[in-house]
C-alpha cells in the first residue's frame, strides 16, 4: 500500500529539486515529447568535484522499450 504522506514528501523533494535544476525538467520533458526508438543511446556522465569523470552508455533495445513503457504506465497510473 502507498503510504500518501510519503507521497507528499517525495512531490515536494521534486519541487524543490525541479526549482535548484530547471533544466533538467525540461531536458526530460523535451526527451518525452519524441518516441524513443530502438537503437537509440542513452549516455550518462558523472563529473565529481575532484576531477574524476565517469561515463556509460547503452543502446536500447526492444525489451528496454518494453521497460520504459511499462514505467510510463505506472508513472501516469495507466491512463494516457
Amino acid at each position: 500500500m502507498v503510504n500518501p504522506a510519503m507521497i507528499f514528501k517525495i512531490k515536494s523533494m521534486w519541487d524543490e529539486f525541479s526549482n535548484n535544476h530547471p533544466k533538467l525538467p525540461r531536458f526530460f520533458q523535451a526527451v518525452a515529447s519524441q518516441p524513443m526508438e530502438e537503437g537509440t543511446v542513452i549516455e550518462l556522465t558523472i563529473s565529481r568535484p575532484g576531477g574524476d569523470t565517469l561515463t556509460s552508455n547503452v543502446k536500447l533495445t526492444a525489451s528496454d522499450l518494453a521497460l520504459l513503457d511499462q514505467l510510463k504506465e505506472m508513472g501516469t497510473g495507466g491512463m494516457q
